[in-house]
């Protein structure tokens, strides 16, 4: 059999990715620095993780989430107000940003099984915003009960979700408008 007739060898790891991973982990990092101190600090993240997914796509943007978190862990101040440390995903806040993660994954998921169109964009990203909320509010219900008292879910939508709710709409709003302009994914 002559080497051209072989099927191409799919490749892995190409460096083209390892490089919009790197820059889009960056984005998040500067992303996260915009912040207004509040229980929950308001920060731009969820408007970079939106346009994160929707430029790279599910499979590069769950990654380059996954890199952000891991840079995060081990020391790299990539943190809102320039924090690190496993002490900080593992605090009252850190379901929200581990949530990320679950955020791509119903992304990478959605736009999978129904392609990228501009309406599955939108609901896929909307949902996964939901999960990680639910998901960040449940982890912080735990981990606030653990340090100081025991609060309802009334209290902790209060604090941690209500007040965010029309923002991260607006951003994924924007994300969506910005990654159609700055579109890499060619997917």
């Amino acid at each position: 059999m002559n080497t051209s007739d072989r099927p191409a060898r799919k490749a892995g790891i190409k460096t083209v990715d390892l490089v919009y991973t790197a820059l889009a982990a960056v984005l998040m990092a500067i992303c996260s620095w915009i912040s207004i101190p509040t229980t929950v600090p308001f920060t731009m993240q969820t408007f970079a993780v939106f346009c994160i997914l929707s430029m790279l796509g599910g499979k590069r943007g769950t990654a380059a989430i996954a890199v952000y978190l891991l840079l995060g862990a081990v020391g790299v101040p990539v943190f809102a107000e320039f924090t690190s440390g496993i002490g900080i995903l593992l605090g009252t806040t850190g379901g929200y940003m581990v949530g990320f993660i679950l955020t791509g994954l119903i992304y990478w998921l959605s736009t999978s099984i129904f392609g990228k169109k501009p309406l599955v964009e939108a609901v896929s990203l909307l949902l996964g915003l939901v999960l990680c909320y639910a998901f960040g509010t449940a982890w912080f219900m735990l981990v606030y009960a653990r340090t100081a008292e025991p609060v309802g879910i009334l209290t902790a939508l209060s604090w941690c979700v209500f007040p965010f709710v029309i923002p991260d709409i607006a951003k994924l709003a924007l994300a969506l408008v910005v990654s159609r302009r700055v579109r890499i994914d060619k997917k």
